[in-house]
Protein backbone atom coordinates (compact mmCIF):
# COMPACT_ATOMS: atom_id res chain seq x y z
CA UNK A 1 0.00 0.00 0.00
CA UNK A 2 1.99 3.75 -0.96
CA UNK A 3 1.05 6.45 1.15
CA UNK A 4 0.62 9.80 -0.17
CA UNK A 5 1.83 12.96 1.76
CA UNK A 6 1.56 16.48 1.24
CA UNK A 7 3.46 18.82 2.62
CA UNK A 8 2.68 22.73 2.09
CA UNK A 9 4.91 25.03 0.87
CA UNK A 10 6.01 27.38 3.01
CA UNK A 11 5.86 30.65 1.03
CA UNK A 12 6.88 33.17 4.22
CA UNK A 13 9.97 34.67 3.88
CA UNK A 14 12.07 35.20 6.48
CA UNK A 15 11.09 39.08 6.77
CA UNK A 16 7.56 37.96 7.30
CA UNK A 17 8.26 35.16 9.97
CA UNK A 18 10.36 38.27 11.91
CA UNK A 19 7.79 40.61 11.85
CA UNK A 20 5.28 37.50 12.88
CA UNK A 21 8.01 36.84 15.64
CA UNK A 22 7.80 40.77 17.14
CA UNK A 23 4.26 41.07 16.74
CA UNK A 24 3.81 37.75 19.05
CA UNK A 25 6.49 39.12 21.22
CA UNK A 26 4.43 42.44 21.28
CA UNK A 27 1.29 40.59 21.92
CA UNK A 28 2.42 39.14 24.90
CA UNK A 29 4.12 42.20 26.39
CA UNK A 30 0.66 44.05 26.20
CA UNK A 31 -1.23 40.99 27.73
CA UNK A 32 1.96 40.65 30.46
CA UNK A 33 0.85 44.27 30.96
CA UNK A 34 -2.97 44.26 31.40
CA UNK A 35 -2.38 41.25 33.53
CA UNK A 36 -0.06 43.57 36.14
CA UNK A 37 -2.29 46.50 36.16
CA UNK A 38 -5.54 44.24 37.02
CA UNK A 39 -3.12 42.67 40.22
CA UNK A 40 -2.28 46.04 41.19
CA UNK A 41 -5.26 47.91 40.91
CA UNK A 42 -7.10 44.99 42.35
CA UNK A 43 -4.43 44.05 45.29
CA UNK A 44 -5.10 47.50 46.14
CA UNK A 45 -8.68 47.41 47.27
CA UNK A 46 -9.30 46.30 51.24
CA UNK A 47 -10.92 43.01 51.66
CA UNK A 48 -14.52 44.85 52.10
CA UNK A 49 -14.00 46.30 48.82
CA UNK A 50 -13.10 42.73 47.33
CA UNK A 51 -15.77 41.33 48.99
CA UNK A 52 -18.52 43.70 47.24
CA UNK A 53 -17.21 42.59 44.32
CA UNK A 54 -17.76 39.28 44.83
CA UNK A 55 -14.58 38.30 44.88
CA UNK A 56 -11.79 37.14 47.51
CA UNK A 57 -8.15 38.58 47.84
CA UNK A 58 -6.96 34.36 46.68
CA UNK A 59 -9.29 35.23 43.23
CA UNK A 60 -7.14 38.10 42.44
CA UNK A 61 -4.03 35.97 40.26
CA UNK A 62 -6.91 33.98 38.51
CA UNK A 63 -8.89 37.56 37.63
CA UNK A 64 -6.22 38.88 35.76
CA UNK A 65 -5.43 36.23 33.77
CA UNK A 66 -8.40 36.09 32.62
CA UNK A 67 -9.10 39.60 32.17
CA UNK A 68 -5.49 39.80 30.05
CA UNK A 69 -6.94 37.12 28.22
CA UNK A 70 -4.39 34.17 29.26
Amino acid sequence: MAYAVQTPAHSATLLARAADVLTDLAQRIERRRAYKKTVSELSALSNRELADLGMSRSMIRSVALEAAGY
